[in-house]
Formats: C-alpha cells, structure tokens, sequence
C-alpha cells in the first residue's frame, strides 16, 4: 500500500478523533518483535506540546502520539486467521507501521457494520 491508496498524513489527526467516536477497536502496536493489543474504546485526544495526547474516560488505553511522524495512512482489508478484517495502519515516511487500528467486533467476532460501513467510505473516497 501507498501514499496514493489511502490518506495523506495531514488527515490522521481528523481520523483519530472520528475513531474516537466508533466504540469499540482494536489497536495493535507492533515494537521490537513484540505486539501489543488495545481492545476498547478508542480514546479522544487534543493537541499539546507537540503531540496529539489520548485522553481516556477510563483507566485503559493512553498515549501521545507524534502526528509529524504520520506519513500517510493505509486501508487494510485482507482476511485474518480467515475471517474478514479492516485496519487503518498509519505509517511513518519509509513506510514502517506505527500503529493499526483494526474495526472492532461483538461478543460472538462479527464485525461491527456501522463501523464497516463507515471504514468502506473512507476508503472509497479516500477522504473523511
């Protein structure tokens, strides 16, 4: 995937704060051979000293991201462990993830259709 498949950096802050608005997500970070995995709400964020900072409602899932390092942003929709799958995976200027947003799921693993719903226009239009 490319620059030209998906978003251009400039709009990752608008995604992430749209993402903080879909329920439940799966972020996945992939750093030194390890994968972490966030399942959960999607926190809201706002800018500050340089980063965009997540905020939390609740204990869980916080961090600052470096939107500066956001490149472009790429639609995943390939099949995992065979079942059907969506990521955002944001990617830095040599192309290397910094981190996936992946739609979430019910209890039973299905897929949330409003949020795939939502992830197919973004990826139609490649815009938000």
């Amino acid at each position: 995937m490319t620059k030209e498949s998906g978003l251009p950096g400039e709009q990752a802050e608008a995604l992430l704060r749209e993402l903080a608005t879909w329920g439940n997500t799966t972020t996945i970070i992939l750093h030194g051979g390890c994968v972490f995995e966030f399942k959960g709400l999607f926190p809201a964020g706002e800018i500050g000293h340089g980063y965009y900072n997540l905020k939390g409602t609740q204990p869980g899932f916080e961090g600052h991201i470096n939107l500066e390092a956001i490149d472009h942003i790429d639609f995943q929709d390939k099949p995992h462990r065979g079942r059907e799958s969506y990521a955002f995976t944001f990617q830095d200027k040599d192309n290397n993830n910094i981190f996936k947003v992946f739609i979430g799921r019910d209890e039973q693993g299905v897929l949330l259709p409003e949020q795939v719903k939502r992830f197919k226009q973004i990826q139609q239009h490649s815009a938000l």
